[in-house]
């Protein structure tokens, strides 16, 4: 049995930072668990262009508000407390922060190994073992 806080990982090297985003990986792929499952923190105003290519990736808002653009048909859906979107297409998306921070649940298959951060096309690299 795993038991993690997440109080316990910020400032540590699970808690990887980059422009308009923190992501607290609080399971990786060396957890075996086959999947990664992060809290990520999306800034007031904070806007980025992303696209999972390697990965699959599940999203649950528990806090905060913004909106998600799928790239290829333009839609704009709203995120806010209780709303999961999935990118199960590798789906290029513009994810922006609204009016307060957005607090977000994620998993990721494959799962991560910990330090990656996102390439210029808003990818996270394949880490094979």
């Amino acid at each position: 049995m795993k038991i993690v806080d997440v109080n316990e990982i910020k400032g540590t090297e699970r808690e990887v930072e980059g422009p308009g985003w923190t992501s607290r990986r609080l399971l990786l792929k060396k957890d075996g668990m086959g999947f990664s499952f992060h809290e990520t923190i999306i800034p007031a105003g904070a806007e980025l262009a992303l696209w999972y290519k390697n990965h699959l990736e599940a999203v649950y808002c528990v806090s905060g508000n913004g909106s998600i653009e799928d790239l290829a048909t333009g839609e704009v859906h709203e995120i806010r407390d209780g709303i999961l979107y999935a990118l199960d297409n590798h789906d290029r998306h513009v994810l922006r922060g609204g009016s307060e921070d957005m607090r977000l649940i994620c998993a990721f298959n494959p799962p991560v190994t910990g330090r990656e951060t996102h390439d210029a096309d808003g990818s996270y690299e394949l880490v094979e073992d």
